[in-house]
């Protein structure tokens, strides 16, 4: 019985914490005075809003356990698999017209946009179950690591709300404050999305359009080269010393030391090496400038893979069923 009470009160004081209030988080009263004073915000209507937001242990928790710490192959199986490329087709299908004519504008493939979009919200199923305003909140006032980096997307949250008409309370988000079908933060919202229906209006909570231009201007505005490689598998011999992998050299440097792309590409282009371990070993890739753009979405080479891969097996599948 007395384990019993002490799972109830355990569950009782978790349930607590989800839902206290955010408004006592060291730093919000300056933050408010700032608002105040750089964006002529309403003080009252401020503090109104942070007695409503509230405080999320649940995001602190997700935000320092992310997907990238499991191995590889788990990893990318959550991404790369037939549900995403079904759907992924299906979506390409229903959206060529936008896809082509962002592909055209941009230069972005049209397989990397839907990629990007399937691995972020599986095409807008799943586009977050916090409140915008308690991931941002926490994060931004009870994350040391990243404060400063949170704090500057709340700002551009609270903006962007006065911009779009968002209502503050209701808004969802991922547990990182990442907004809408293709995930963007605040800030990212305000800098990179477009209108690309031509109603006028930005809307990547709700439109399907916008976001594919969205994110190939995101993709273009860091640097993507139209027409240039993502990515290769390469040859490794046994005797090579790799060195220091992280740093760029053309192929030519890399076959010299007796490292070889297994597809054909010009040996001037500058790539790193990269290896991801498999149940049965090491595979290795070259990533050019391309593949280091799609890490400007997600810092991670996991997460850039998963996007290059994921894109090559809608591709091949909308071929075949063509």
């Amino acid at each position: 019985m007395k384990s019993l009470i002490a799972c109830v009160f355990a569950l009782t004081y978790w349930l607590v914490s989800l839902t206290a209030s955010a408004v006592t988080l060291p730093g919000i009263p300056e933050f408010i005075d700032e608002m105040a004073a750089k964006h002529q915000f309403k003080r009252g209507e401020l503090e109104s809003l942070f007695e409503h937001a509230q405080y999320r242990p649940d995001v602190i928790e997700a935000i320092t356990r992310p997907a990238t710490i499991k191995p590889w192959p788990e990893y990318r199986a959550a991404f790369v698999n037939q549900k995403r490329i079904t759907l992924g087709v299906a979506f390409w299908k229903k959206y060529h017209a936008t896809l082509r004519r962002a592909s055209q504008r941009y230069g972005v493939p049209e397989e990397i946009i839907v990629a990007i979009i399937g691995v972020e919200t599986i095409y807008g199923q799943n586009t977050g179950s916090f409140r915008a305003i308690d991931a941002l909140t926490t994060l931004a006032f009870d994350y040391p690591r990243r404060a400063e980096f949170f704090r500057a997307e709340l700002e551009n949250y609270l903006l962007l709300a006065r911009d779009q008409q968002f209502d503050l309370l209701a808004t969802r988000s991922s547990y990182a404050g990442a907004l809408g079908i293709p995930q963007f933060m605040p800030s990212s919202y305000r800098n990179y999305a477009v209108d690309f229906n031509g109603n006028h209006k930005i809307d990547l909570l709700h439109e399907d359009r916008d976001a594919i231009g969205s994110v190939a201007n995101y993709m273009k505005s860091y640097g993507w080269i139209a027409n240039e490689p993502v990515a290769t598998l390469a040859t490794v011999s046994e005797q090579v010393c790799v060195g220091d992998s992280l740093t760029p050299r053309s192929l030519a440097e890399w076959a010299s030391a007796g490292i070889l792309p297994v597809h054909q590409v010009d040996y001037d282009k500058p790539a790193r090496l990269m290896d991801f371990t498999l149940a049965d070993g090491k595979e290795f890739w070259l990533a050019f400038n391309n593949f280091e753009v799609i890490t400007k979405y997600n810092n991670s080479d996991f997460y850039a893979m998963s996007v290059f891969q994921l894109a090559q097996a809608i591709k091949a599948a909308r071929h075949f069923t063509r």
